[in-house]
């Protein structure tokens, strides 16, 4: 793909991963002495890895997280437990290594990339990688935070694009940097609000039915919220044929920029790795613009908020990993870090049966 960072122009040039090495690695996988498909989902992870690579012999030695911040108007109408400062204070403490991601990352030699996309406070980046500060990517801010989208779309098609835009140019940046794989987080106040609203549009599912407590929320909150979100739709009339219209209207800065996450790894031949709930409405955005996207996305876990299977079914995907857990910033992504280093480890230095001379398993259908 060319330096060229335009939405349009990317979804233009997404083509399908390879097709020959896809084969070759399922063919390979029946050759190493074990068991035929005992690693299960595993083996599906490291053959369409491949595929996206274009060889057998691939790294994941560099991996990255990008972390997409961003502040929810909607959070002025009582629907989070806590206010927008916090979006501004956790997003610091990503740069102090004071979050549950840094050190997760840490563990699995993951270096992070906070990008403020949209907080409505500035707040100074230094990236962490191997525990010695950088420059973190130089992308610029959408805006400060979105509209309040009770009383007006939460965005314009413009800013909507414009924030895919700065996802799609994360990726272009860190795959120029040596990047093999990345994982997709995000910090934002309310930005559960917004991502079950998306949701309940693009899955045409009763609001209720994909709305969940977020960070923490009474019984009594969780009404409010849905009756914040079902309003917001039946006001704004979000197109759920048109992802950018349904975005725009009562999705986030944070979940657009993400969109572009997916649809730049796909561009530019990068996995991509989803988190939970709200990186998953990303991807399903993403793959509904272009659906050859889903040839570059790989799952994590299946997040706790009510919607969290029901969006890894309508995206095709199984998730390795049933945690319950429900924090974001990307944690899901990395925990899921470790099964796909050891399962390339098997692939690339396991011997195959004519090594150890035994008669191969032969597939019995």
């Amino acid at each position: 793909m060319s330096n060229s960072i335009s939405y349009e122009q990317t979804l233009k040039c997404i083509m399908p991963s390879d097709n020959t090495i896809l084969e070759k690695a399922r063919q390979h996988w029946l050759q190493i002495a074990k068991p035929l498909y005992s690693l299960g989902l595993l083996e599906d992870a490291v053959t369409k890895l491949a595929g996206i690579k274009g060889s057998l012999s691939f790294s994941l030695k560099k991996k990255g997280l990008i972390i997409m911040c961003a502040d929810n108007g909607v959070v002025a109408e009582g629907v989070t437990q806590t206010g927008q400062e916090v979006t501004a204070i956790v997003s610091q403490n990503f740069t102090r290594h004071e979050t549950s991601a840094c050190i997760m990352a840490d563990y699995n030699g993951v270096d992070l990339f906070p990008i403020d996309i949209g907080m409505i406070k500035d707040v100074e980046y230094v990236t962490y990688t191997n525990n010695a500060a950088f420059s973190g990517l130089p992308l610029p801010k959408v805006s400060y935070g979105t509209k309040n989208m009770l009383l007006e779309p939460a965005m314009t098609r413009h800013e909507t694009i414009a924030a895919i835009e700065t996802g799609i140019k994360s990726v272009s940046l860190l795959k120029k940097k040596g990047y093999d794989i990345l994982a997709t987080g995000e910090m934002g106040i309310g930005n559960t609000t917004t991502s079950s609203a998306v949701c309940a549009v693009l899955l045409e599912q009763p609001v209720e039915m994909v709305t969940g407590k977020g960070a923490g929320l009474s019984s009594i909150g969780l009404e409010h919220k849905i009756s914040v979100i079902q309003t917001a739709i039946e006001k704004h009339h979000p197109n759920p044929k048109d992802p950018i219209d349904t975005l725009s209207k009562v999705g986030g800065l944070d979940i657009a920029g993400l969109t572009g996450v997916f649809l730049g790894g796909a561009a530019y031949k990068v996995p991509i790795v989803i988190d939970g709930f709200i990186s998953a409405v990303a991807a399903l955005i993403a793959i509904r613009l272009n659906p050859i996207v889903k040839d570059y996305v790989l799952p994590s876990h299946v997040s706790k908020e009510p919607a969290g299977h029901m969006l890894l079914e309508a995206l095709g995907l199984k998730p390795f990993l049933t945690c319950e857990m429900c924090l974001g910033e990307g944690t899901g992504a990395l925990a899921a870090m470790p099964l796909f280093d050891m399962a390339l480890s098997v692939f690339q230095q396991m011997p195959s049966f004519d090594d150890i001379t035994i008669e191969p398993y032969q597939p019995l259908g």
